[in-house]
């Protein structure tokens, strides 16, 4: 647990943290990251205002197990949640998936268990997805949980009523997003003159489906694509093929898109927008601005490749659901008046296990390596270093996505990165730094490279006693007639 001295350390001068967390947003839909078709002035401000990590990551490429690993400060292997909660358990194709564990466990110390004991006002806003009821953020060290249950997508849609059990319901057709925002406002502007500080997690549902924004936003972006000559869908089915063994799903094929053009998600991408804006006007008018950390990114990466493939991840592979860079590569923002350099860059490969120990660094508790045992603080490369001593990031997904995606788990060290795909145990081998669309699978040519990184794989899983997928007595792969 958190040392009994923290209390006593508690200063006026301790920066707010402000955590923004964006449901299934990918690595390019932002403007600041290359999107040519969605538009996001406010977290492009944002951006100016501290440093972007290219290189940063999810520690899983579907939702539940990432927010876990943000919590635990753990990979989502080592916390035993490695599929989104509530999933059609167990998948089979060739395989029968790993069990996992449906919630985040009590007795994990989480990142707010953690600050709260130090003094910290801690408030969670939006979606959780991390168990039911006896597992609420309330039970995992927030003093105040606004709309975070068990769900993983607002069931009802995005217009009220939601019927979220912890969101009290106003205005008929109140759009979810903005009613989150003006709850995280109200809070903000409610601890103006207060000495002891605030962690808002702020996690967004949006930009999950159902795909549903503004009518007059998705008119807006209708006009834009039309003008800049994107009339279709921009949507192809594809047989998936030797490179994407699927067989557990009938059809053997995905719909990927091909570019950005969907108007009703650039809609969406648009209200995110606009209610950053708000909380920094927010920090801005109640003048806590600059006593006050930002960070923004995502849980896994946009949604290429299945339930209306609303987005693209390129030059990124695939998206949602598949162990290639476009399912877990994110864009991350970390803001902080007079500690970060404004409009920097920071190339250091990143994970989400990583913002336990950087949180604890940013409020100046000491560590609690007992707990984010799988990070490492992101301090030295907020201060302007270059890079980590660290050799290797993980990923551990022993579980079928609908988006197409099988069971597999990979390894980046370097430029290099690898995967294992449980199927059949084939391996494939890229250097991201020269072949970012991972086109060109180096796992022959470059044998050697590929087995030290196999072995460090294999001994890491064996290591944090990793579940695996089981083969499906009598399995027969399906056959197109």
């Amino acid at each position: 647990m958190v040392q009994d001295n923290r209390e006593d350390k508690l200063q006026s001068n301790r920066p707010n943290i402000l955590f923004i967390l964006v449901d299934d947003l990918g690595w390019r839909d932002l403007g600041c990251y290359g999107s040519y078709f969605y538009e996001t002035p406010n977290i492009d401000r944002l951006a100016e205002q501290g440093v972007r990590f290219t290189d940063a990551y999810a520690a899983a490429p579907v939702c539940s197990p990432t927010r876990a690993s943000i919590m635990s400060g753990k990979y989502p292997a080592n916390v035993g949640v490695t599929n989104f909660i509530g999933s059609n358990h167990p998948s089979r194709g060739k395989l029968i998936d790993a069990p996992y564990v449906d919630h985040l466990p009590a007795e994990e110390t989480s990142i707010a268990q953690a600050l709260k004991e130090g003094g910290y006002r801690t408030w969670h806003v939006g979606k959780w997805h991390l168990g039911d009821e006896p597992y609420y953020p309330d039970r995992h060290g927030f003093d105040v949980n606004v709309g975070g249950c068990s769900w993983g997508m607002p069931m009802n849609g995005y217009f009220s009523p939601w019927g979220i059990e912890t969101l009290e319901e106003e205005a008929e057709g109140e759009y979810l997003t903005d009613r989150l925002t003006k709850e995280a406002v109200q809070l903000i502007e409610g601890q103006a003159g207060e000495e002891a500080p605030f962690f808002l997690n702020m996690d967004y549902y949006t930009v999950h489906i159902p795909i549903q924004g503004k009518e007059e936003y998705v008119e807006k972006y209708r006009k834009k694509r039309e003008m800049m000559g994107l009339t279709e869908d921009q949507v192809k089915t594809f047989d998936i093929g030797k490179r994407y063994p699927c067989e557990h799903k009938k059809d053997r094929r995905i719909r990927r898109r091909l570019v950005q053009s969907d108007p009703s998600y650039a809609a969406m991408v648009q209200s995110l927008d606009e209610s950053v804006g708000e909380l920094m006007e927010a920090l801005e008018r109640t003048g806590q601005m600059e006593n006050t950390a930002i960070f923004f990114t995502s849980d896994n990466g946009g949604l290429a490749t299945a339930e209306g493939s609303p987005t693209c991840n390129s030059p990124l592979a695939e998206g949602k659901g598949w162990m290639y860079e476009g399912g877990v590569r994110e864009p991350l923002i970390v803001s902080w008046p007079g500690k970060v350099e404004a409009d920097s860059f920071c190339k250091e490969p990143v994970s989400s296990p990583d913002f336990y120990p950087t949180l604890l660094d940013v409020a100046g508790f000491p560590p609690l390596p007992e707990q984010s045992e799988d990070g490492e603080s992101l301090m030295p490369l907020l201060e302007g270093e270059k890079a980590l001593e660290r050799e290797a990031l993980y990923w551990h997904y022993p579980h079928y996505g609908n988006q197409g995606g099988t069971p597999g788990c990979s390894i980046r060290m370097g430029d290099w990165k690898l995967i294992e795909f449980f199927e059949d145990g084939s391996l494939e081998l890229y250097n991201l730094r020269e072949d970012l669309r991972e086109e060109e699978d180096l796992a022959e040519a470059e044998r050697g490279k590929a087995r030290e990184m196999h072995e460090r794989l294999i001994a890491w899983r064996e290591e944090i006693e990793a579940k695996l997928p089981q083969p499906t007595p009598g399995f027969e792969p399906w056959r197109e007639e």
